[in-house]
């Protein structure tokens, strides 16, 4: 499978804004209220510019946590650590994860997992380092169940792609299990049409890794029908749908 290079990307990452919309992690904060006795260690797995660590560490700040991060970009990790100075950031392969055994309560991966090469020595490794009753949260986009993905319809290599690269979510959830982790999924579906415009950000951004595997004549292909639907229609369609998937991992 092919390979998004962070280095890149990492000066305009941000610039999306739809990743700057991040709300209270739900998950962890009951875990935080469950276990609220003792002190919790949370890593951020494939941490990235550390915008989910600088928004969670503002809403849990008066809890009990130590913030960790780990990423394998040193210049995503540049970046993270400019944000917050209340978090371990460490510059690492999830498939060699450069913590002891049982280090972990609580570990987080956002919209990460698939750019893995070696998915099952990750699974192998969280399942070292986090406790029992740790919990592994895998938050990504379930491809599988969104073959009518604005990308795909643009730029329709960006789905064979994306096969070689995310497992099903049967897969991950078996996976799982046969560690030893009980597993809970949870997803959400939305399917409706959307202003073509409402895209073109992104594709100007470039940031999406999809995007990235891409050749540029295809990139440029793409934008240009988008460009050309617009131009004839300002206010054309798309068909979009999307699936949101959560994957609740307990070690037992």
């Amino acid at each position: 499978m092919r390979k998004t290079d962070y280095r890149n990307i990492a000066d305009k990452y941000d610039k999306n804004k739809y990743r700057q919309e991040i709300k209270p992690d739900e998950d962890l904060k009951r875990y935080v209220d469950k276990w609220t006795s003792q002190g919790i260690n949370v890593l951020d797995l494939a941490c990235g510019t550390g915008i989910y660590l600088q928004n969670q560490i503002n809403i849990f700040q008066n809890a009990s946590i130590d913030w960790h991060g780990l990423d394998a970009s040193e210049e995503m990790l540049h970046i993270a650590k400019s944000k917050t100075d209340r978090c371990s950031f460490t510059n690492g392969l999830a498939e060699a994860l450069p913590y002891e055994s049982d280090s972990f309560d609580f570990i987080i991966n956002n919209y990460a997992f698939h750019h893995f090469c070696q998915k099952a020595d990750v699974l192998d490794e969280v399942f070292r380092v986090i406790k029992k009753n740790g919990v592994l949260k895998i938050h990504n986009i379930s491809i599988h169940d969104m073959r009518h993905w604005w990308i795909y319809e643009f730029f329709p290599s960006t789905y064979y792609e994306d096969l070689k690269r995310f497992w099903s979510k049967e897969l991950i959830f078996n996976e799982l299990l046969s560690r030893g982790f009980d597993v809970n999924v949870r997803m959400e579906f939305v399917m409706k049409s959307n202003k073509i415009t409402e895209f073109m950000d992104h594709v100007y951004n470039r940031d999406i890794s999809a995007l990235t595997l891409i050749s540029d004549a295809e990139y440029h292909h793409g934008l240009e029908m988008m460009e050309y639907r617009i131009k004839n229609d300002p206010e054309a369609l798309v068909i979009n749908d999307f699936a949101d998937i959560v994957f609740i991992a307990t070690k037992r």
